[in-house]
């Protein structure tokens, strides 16, 4: 089950994350008058309410809290957590309509909702913030919409169960992000640098912390970081598996064969230069 868990994750993980990269967030963002600096940070953390810097830069872990302080909380000035989550819902459904096409009604679609759906129904709030800010927000009335709210939901699970697992094995929020990006598996080192906010200082610090420990040799992860990042991955998936266990085998078989071609076609939202890694699966925790 666990790495039939895991391998479903990742597919489904394109159908959530696609919105930090649609052109349709940041004009539906735009219209409310967050800047593009902001809008990560607005759409993300707004099911939790308006919150302030801490809470985000406890949740997100891996960005540098100062780049969350210059756009928390004064966001909520510019919208509501409210109408910054309606406007989410809007930018993924025209995304999904975008990318799916006449798809986006069909019963694969509505089959890959109803699973989906009936995982969450095996998720818990226990220590999830994320997770329970995204779960308090009502289901939407469409089967597209009610996938990526889904799967939304999955993602966030995991995520938090994620930090735990980073937080177990003594990573900061820059270590963490640091030996990801040494797996080659998610962003380019420019990007996350930019991205989440560290100086090409700050990352050299980090990686030289990380080779006090054994973990890293110049840019690459010894053995002994190789086989932390798979515990850490092993850790994040032994705590979520309520969905999976929640959906059952045949249901979990069912999602990974439907799902397939949907998350296939969205994959051209990440088709942005100098972001991802070769290797990376488009899914970007840390």
């Amino acid at each position: 089950m666990a790495a039939d868990a895991a391998a479903l994750a990742k597919r489904l993980e394109p159908l959530h994350s696609m919105i930090y990269f649609v052109p349709e967030i940041g004009e539906e963002l735009k219209e409310l008058g967050v800047r593009p600096r902001d809008q990560y940070f607005a759409q993300r953390s707004a099911p939790m309410g308006a919150v302030g810097p801490g809470l985000v830069a406890a949740t997100f872990f891996n960005f540098n809290p100062a780049l969350i302080a210059r756009s928390v909380p004064s966001v909520w000035a510019s919208a509501s957590p409210g109408d910054v989550v309606n406007a989410r819902l809007r930018a993924a459904d025209g995304a999904l309509r975008r990318f799916l096409g006449d798809e986006v009604s069909s019963p694969a679609v509505r089959e890959s909702a109803e699973l989906a759906r009936r995982a969450c129904e095996g998720a818990t709030p226990e220590d999830r913030p994320l997770y329970a800010g995204h779960a308090d927000l009502p289901w939407p009335d469409e089967p597209h919409l009610d996938l990526w709210h889904a799967v939304t939901l999955l993602r966030e699970h995991r995520g938090d169960a994620h930090l735990h697992a980073l937080v177990s094995a003594g990573l900061s929020g820059i270590e963490a992000l640091v030996t990801h990006v040494a797996t080659g598996t998610g962003f380019t080192v420019a990007f996350a640098q930019q991205s989440r906010g560290w100086s090409p200082e700050q990352w050299a610090d980090a990686k030289a912390a990380l080779a006090e420990r054994g973990l890293m040799e110049g840019d690459a992860l010894t053995a002994d970081g190789e086989a932390l990042r798979r515990e850490i991955e092993d850790h994040t998936t032994r705590m979520s598996l309520g969905p999976w266990r929640r959906l059952g085998a045949d249901g979990v078989a069912r999602l990974t064969e439907i799902s397939k071609p949907l998350s296939k076609a969205v994959l051209p939202a990440f088709a942005v230069e100098g972001v991802f890694a070769k290797k990376s699966p488009r899914h970007q925790q840390g």
